[in-house]
């Protein structure tokens, strides 16, 4: 291939006819006549262009060492003195509390997280944090549930783990230990895994098609975030057993979600829905939008060949990508109430998007070439919310069901929600696997996405047949 010819570079700032006092000579006025002006660097305010792997790694790692650092595994006395032998507490005893909890519906995420983080980016540490703190509930629950019965005074987190009593308790943590055990047959995790199960199948409060719902903010509500706490945990039930019912049960279940949640007008979906009501509110909140489409791609990826739930699934998943990508904002994030630009911009949603988008293009779900800048300007934009310890910023805190904007406008957010943590190790894990599969290039000024590679870094250039960059004159 011959050598590609383009101008010189260009200058970095613009010189308005300005002259040198102590020479008195004009300096050339940079013009369209004699500066590819189409060239000059835009005033971006967060990163966009080139993107690498080892970025990547480095920003994922750096939450990792913050994590770990902050959610240590161990026992204390009342006086905050670590106790060593687990099978036999104090009636002081409690879990030690770090600054996130170990048996959260959030941190349930972030061990999934990093199950697949260990697994793209072969590194262990991260699937020994999961064992480490997973083995560590194991073994202290027993005692724990023996302490509970002696002073009748549960630990408020081990109460999570021992006496699970509701969907926020179990759904999340269900998945995240069955996909533990599978990832380390060495741990004996089944009887926790079964008391979390029976919450999701037997417990959790349901309409009468068997779709999760709860009695509050109002009788048989229904919220977007249960897709996530449920409908997972079925799905790697099967993988978990090999009795493929439970997926079907999820597909089933999700279609109703899709069928009562979906706003095809905005091709988003409600937060909430009120079975009975004639008019359901509207709410297009973003990071249940995000619970939402993770589901749909944690349920398709079980979901093989011909199952009858998968079309279903994957055509609103396509959907929602389709309607995310068009109200992403111009720095790469998404905002609190998607469909409103003046709701402030909001990381969680921005992070689950940017993975459900990587992964679907690396699943073969969605075209690289359309969605590849989409994603890669949403890890953009969620790298700059990683401070230098390895926090997330900019995270809505929990958030109930609303009927009007302000209610979600005014959420506050803090570097403490844990929601932000696992998405944002999910999303840089997948942007690295997007990253070893294509070939993203600036072209011209613009992010572009390649599935050959162009074999050149020139600022503009065209493409051969076979997808090589060609000679191109300035």
């Amino acid at each position: 291939m011959k050598k590609l010819k383009v101008l010189a570079s260009v200058l970095p700032i613009l010189l308005c006819g300005c002259h040198d006092s102590k020479r008195n000579t004009a300096v050339e006025e940079i013009n369209d006549s004699t500066t590819p002006l189409h060239l000059l660097k835009p005033d971006y305010t967060t990163p966009y262009g080139k993107l690498t792997v080892g970025q990547i790694r480095k920003d994922v790692d750096r939450v990792f060492r913050y994590i770990d650092s902050v959610t240590p595994a161990k026992v204390v006395d009342g006086e905050g003195r670590e106790i060593a032998d687990l099978t036999n507490l104090p009636d002081d005893a409690k879990l030690n509390q770090g600054t996130y909890r170990l048996t959260s519906y959030e941190w349930a995420v972030m061990y999934m997280a990093l199950l697949r983080a260990s697994r793209l980016l072969d590194e262990p540490r991260y699937k020994d944090y999961v064992t480490d703190r997973v083995g560590f509930l194991a073994k202290c629950a027993p005692a724990f549930a023996e302490l509970a019965v002696r002073t009748g005074k549960p630990d408020g987190q081990m109460r999570q783990v021992v006496s699970p009593a509701s969907l926020d308790d179990a759904g999340a943590m269900s998945a995240a230990f069955m996909l533990t055990a599978m990832a380390d047959s060495t741990l004996d995790l089944s009887g926790l895994i079964e008391n979390y199960y029976n919450i999701v199948e037997n417990v959790a409060y349901r309409l009468p098609d068997g779709t999760i719902a709860r009695n509050r903010p109002h009788h048989n509500s229904v919220w977007l975030d249960d897709m996530f706490m449920a409908l997972p945990a079925m799905a790697v039930r099967s993988a978990y057993t090999g009795d493929g019912r439970t997926l079907d049960e999820s597909g089933r279940i999700a279609g109703q979600f899709i069928d009562r949640m979906w706003i095809p007008e905005k091709s988003l979906f409600r937060h909430g829905y009120v079975d009975g009501m004639v008019e359901q509110p509207s709410m297009a909140w973003g990071r249940a939008n995000g619970w939402a489409i993770l589901t749909l791609c944690q349920l398709l990826d079980y979901m093989h060949g011909q199952h009858p739930a998968r079309e279903k699934l994957l055509t609103t998943m396509r959907s929602h990508i389709k309607g995310l990508a068009s109200l992403q904002g111009k720095d790469g994030f998404w905002h609190q109430l998607l469909d409103r630009d003046d709701s402030y911009e909001e990381t969680s949603a921005t992070a689950i998007f940017t993975y459900c988008i990587a992964h679907a293009i690396n699943e073969g779900w969605i075209d690289a070439t359309v969605y590849g800048p989409v994603a890669h300007l949403g890890w953009e934009a969620l790298s700059t919310k990683i401070n230098t310890k390895g926090e997330i910023e900019g995270v809505c805190v929990g958030t109930g069901m609303g009927f009007d904007p302000a209610f979600y406008y005014y959420r506050p957010v803090s570097v403490k929600a844990a929601h932000g943590y696992g998405p944002a190790i999910l999303a840089g894990a997948e942007m690295v696997r997007l990253l070893d599969t294509y070939y993203p290039r600036v072209n011209d000024s613009g992010v572009h996405y390649y599935k050959v590679d162009p074999e050149t870094d020139v600022p503009i250039f065209s493409l051969d047949a076979n997808g090589k960059a060609m000679e191109i004159l300035h």
